[in-house]
């Protein structure tokens, strides 16, 4: 039995220390919006989250665009940024706000997810599966990131690309 233990021991430590510390902005939450991490939060940036969730992404582009102007290093702000964009009807728009965030997080899964969709939503399905192929890499575990793109590409090649990620009303 002590031997059985230790093994057992030291395969939950790994779990744990590969575990994420905070909250990613991945768009986990059931709303298609990316969550916000624990990074400590402006008016703006609070203001902007809301915005996205009440679909009034014109809004939250405009408070994001000063919140990225004010803090050029906020990979999760560029994300929703791009996220709000994409929403607003211009997934073509959305793709270099996308890299920006990727450039500062490279790990970023809501970002490598959503940049994913977005060439979806332009028919972009070689560049969709870069993104799947990283998300692959960067999930250890199963991540909701990693299944959502797929199950978006699945639908897009059953559908001979007929089936495309779609965005919301703009109000």
């Amino acid at each position: 039995m002590r031997r059985m233990i230790r093994p057992m021991t030291l395969v939950l430590a790994v779990l744990l220390c590969a575990a994420p510390a905070s909250l990613p902005a991945d768009g986990g939450n059931g709303s298609g919006a990316p969550l916000p991490t624990a990074r400590p939060q402006d008016p703006e940036y609070s203001a902007a989250v809301a915005a996205i969730e009440k679909g009034d992404h014109r809004a939250a582009i405009r408070l994001l665009e000063s919140v990225v102007a004010r803090d050029g290093t906020n990979a999760d702000a560029y994300n929703w940024l791009a996220y709000a964009t994409r929403q607003a009807g211009d997934p073509a728009g959305s793709i270099p706000i996308y890299q920006k965030a990727l450039q500062i997080d490279p790990k970023h899964r809501g970002a490598h997810e959503y940049i994913g969709e977005a060439y979806l939503a332009l028919g972009h399905l070689p560049k969709a599966k870069e993104h799947l192929a990283r998300l692959d890499k960067l999930c250890f575990l199963p991540c909701s990131q990693h299944r959502d793109l797929k199950k978006a590409i699945q639908a897009y090649e059953a559908s001979g690309g007929q089936v495309r990620p779609t965005t919301k009303a703009v109000r």
